[in-house]
């Protein structure tokens, strides 16, 4: 069940010849992909590419007209080995997933593949997840690029320039034998833009058609002797075949005026912050229209060495826009000017920032400097330039900083993970501190406040073989914490398997949330949800049990703190030898919500009688102690001040966000806090039984009340 259905939207995959497509940046993707015939198309989701996952499935009907195979791959690697279909055969092929964390998962197969080279189109889309907006390490693919020679395409920002070079990035691929990498960034996959359209292209050779008619050629296979001419094949055949290519289809290009005293060149994707940039100088309008040269390198990888000549001979000084460091593009345009005698002075890292997101804000700054040390004469008559620096170094701003605390992200209201952390933390207070190796999913929010909980993360599926090292006799075990995610990922045979066969005596707690929620929510193997195109509702503890797993327990119903905590120091403290592994499962509640929230709309809407439950706080019983929001960290929770002068601390208290999960008052039970906690039934459509109910615990609970005041003790002022 991903976040978002786009069974609508599909619908336009099938526009054909003079069409006007209008829509967002993945669907854009999707119809390039179905336009330029290709035969197959695998992936991992991952942002900002998880929803061409979502797309790619929801359009199994088209794919299945036009004959085309879509599997969604259980991990990375297994995407970039699908490639291998090209290789022998005049295949056209795609793979997505999010980069460079999706990338090192399938740099064997990649590496493999860029070796032997291909005989089909194949393309991997990568989801460039660099900046401030990333959750990963802040690596670029341009050096994957580089490393394996295969070519990497970074389409200006625009639905018609990165569909074409998705059509033209196939031909390339067939042109040259090796693989193209397309890499596009968070604003590309989402922003909507429109383009026209061609026909939808049935694969010129099938699956099938490579099936019944099987080839070979040993040379494509990487092992000695072959491997050695492979290398050679590539800088020989390859690599100017590519440059050949690139050059003579214009894949690059040129805006502005032709000549000029100075001039910029940039990644593709950085175009439109650049043109903001020109315009907050008064140098471009909002179309493009600019009054400084630039050169757009819609391939970043390789350089055409002729064309960056050409648009720096007659300049005085260039600047490369390029994101991210190393700054491998102004090194080899530097190299390229140097060895051509071409006098250009290079400006980039001096005048940018080395790291961080090139947003409009940061290039105004770097095109303004480097305007003014190399052409001022530009910079004449401009208007005003934004700059927030004033409103942000405000006095009042920087005393807010003070007052307002961070909000680090967490997870949902109602997530089922919270008390999983919950009960860790009162297993803490009575055993010690563990060492904790966590994991890439929702869990991870672990490691921030109010649990921090967690000591490394080294990659999706690998915390528990990020405890390998401690396992040795201690008076403490390592705790690792995986998702279900990570688990099919690889973590079943890094992990779990690793951990049976070396007798590794450590606490492994998987957690089960039904889906790949820190993705989109998409389905896995073990899903309880029936899937029709997909197996689903396969047993994780049949597959630890399966791969040797002794000590093992399963937890239906993670909200039950004062169960996991029992489950925790049972599984810290047991004798029993090899890993002890403990299987938490609730239905993720963002999810469950997107599922059941419909439902209870209709019913309520149709008159059918339907009780939600809400949970509250009796601000007579709470005194203020806030335990429950110290091991819990609900958004749906907060405090709430009092009007009692006798009541200096604010009480908890409980905002209509709240799903009912009933986790805060489990917690407050497993901690033996405070009975402050309270359910109520909100019963819509009543009946007349529920309005007879409600009347008589109300009359009896107001005949209770006024017998309460009746005994209070009433103190009279004296006079």
């Amino acid at each position: 069940m991903a976040e978002r259905s786009f069974a609508r939207e599909v619908e336009d995959l099938r526009l054909g010849h003079g069409d006007t497509f209008r829509g967002e940046g993945i669907l854009a993707i999707t119809k390039a992909l179905l336009q330029s015939g290709v035969a197959y198309v695998g992936g991992y989701q991952g942002s900002p590419i998880s929803h061409l996952m979502d797309v790619l499935a929801d359009a199994k009907d088209v794919l299945d007209e036009l004959g085309v195979v879509f599997q969604s791959s259980a991990n990375e690697a297994a995407a970039a080995a699908m490639l291998s279909a090209s290789v022998m055969y005049p295949l056209r092929g795609a793979v997505a997933w999010k980069s460079t964390v999706g990338t090192n998962v399938a740099s064997d197969a990649l590496a493999n593949l860029a070796s032997g080279g291909v005989t089909g189109g194949t393309m991997i889309i990568v989801g460039e997840d660099y900046g401030e907006g990333s959750s990963i390490m802040q690596e670029r693919t341009h050096a994957f690029a580089m490393k394996s020679q295969m070519w990497l395409l970074d389409p200006r920002p625009d639905h018609e320039c990165i569909v074409n070079l998705i059509e033209k990035g196939f031909e390339l691929s067939e042109y040259s034998n090796t693989p193209v990498m397309l890499e596009v960034r968070v604003r590309a996959c989402h922003m909507h833009g429109s383009f026209v359209c061609k026909d939808n292209l049935k694969p010129r050779h099938t699956i099938k058609d490579a099936l019944n008619n099987p080839k070979r050629d040993v040379n494509r296979i990487v092992l000695p002797p072959a491997a050695y001419e492979h290398e050679q094949e590539k800088i020989k055949t390859r690599m100017p075949a590519a440059i050949r290519f690139v050059h003579e289809n214009r894949l690059n290009e040129q805006f502005g005026p032709k000549q000029g005293k100075v001039g910029i060149i940039m990644q593709g994707g950085m175009y439109n912050n650049v043109i903001r940039a020109l315009q907050y100088l008064g140098l471009s309008d909002a179309y493009g229209n600019t009054q400084v040269p630039l050169y757009v390198m819609n391939v970043t990888y390789p350089v055409i060495d002729s064309e960056v000549a050409e648009f720096c001979l007659d300049k005085e000084a260039v600047l490369i826009v390029e994101e991210g460091q190393p700054e491998y593009l102004e090194q080899a345009i530097n190299t390229v000017l140097r060895r051509k005698d071409i006098q250009a002075r290079i400006h980039g890292k001096d005048v940018l920032p080395m790291g961080g997101d090139y947003t409009a804000q940061v290039l105004l700054g770097g095109v303004r400097d480097f305007l003014e040390r190399c052409e001022p004469r530009l910079l004449g008559n401009r208007p005003p330039a934004p700059d927030a620096t004033p409103v942000l170094n405000h006095p009042a701003v920087e005393r807010l900083k003070q007052v307002v605390p961070a909000r680090p992200p967490g997870l949902c209201t109602g997530c089922p993970e919270r008390p999983i952390f919950a009960a860790m933390k009162l297993v803490e207070e009575e055993l010690g501190q563990h060492h904790v190796s966590a994991d890439i999913g929702c869990h991870l929010f672990s490691i921030l406040p109010p649990f921090n909980i967690g000591a490394t993360t080294m990659g999706f599926g690998l915390g528990p073989a990020s405890t390998s090292a401690f396992n040795v006799k201690a008076d403490k075990r390592a705790i690792a914490v995986m998702g279900d995610g990570g688990f099919w990922h690889n973590g079943l045979t890094s992990g779990i398997g690793n951990a049976v066969f070396n007798k590794h005596d450590g606490v492994f707690v998987i957690v089960d949330n039904y889906y790949t929620s820190a993705t989109g929510g998409q389905d896995i193997l073990s899903s309880r949800a029936t899937n029709t195109r997909r197996k689903t509702n396969n047993s994780i503890v049949q597959a630890v049990k399966g791969i040797g797993g002794q000590w093992v327990r399963q937890i239906d119903r993670t909200y039950d703190v004062g169960r996991m905590r029992d489950t925790l120091k049972e599984a810290l403290t047991t004798q029993a030898e090899g890993p002890k592994v403990i299987v938490a499962s609730s239905e993720c509640m963002l999810n469950k919500q997107r599922r059941v929230r419909p439902q209870i709309n209709k019913a309520i809407k149709d008159g059918v009688r339907t009780v939600k439950e809400r949970f509250g706080v009796d601000e007579d019983v709470c005194t203020g102690d806030h335990a429950c929001i110290r091991l819990s960290g609900c958004p749906s929770l907060s405090v709430k001040q009092l009007d009692d002068p006798l009541r200096d601390d604010p009480v908890a208290a409980i905002d209509n966000s709240c799903v009912g999960c009933g986790n805060c008052g489990e917690v407050a039970e497993a901690a033996v806090l405070c009975p402050s906690f309270y359910r109520a039934d909100v019963i819509h459509n009543p009946t007349r039984w529920d309005r007879f109910k409600s009347k008589l615990s109300m009359a009896v609970i107001g005949w209770l009340q006024q017998r309460r005041d009746r005994k209070r003790p009433v103190l009279e002022a004296l006079a």
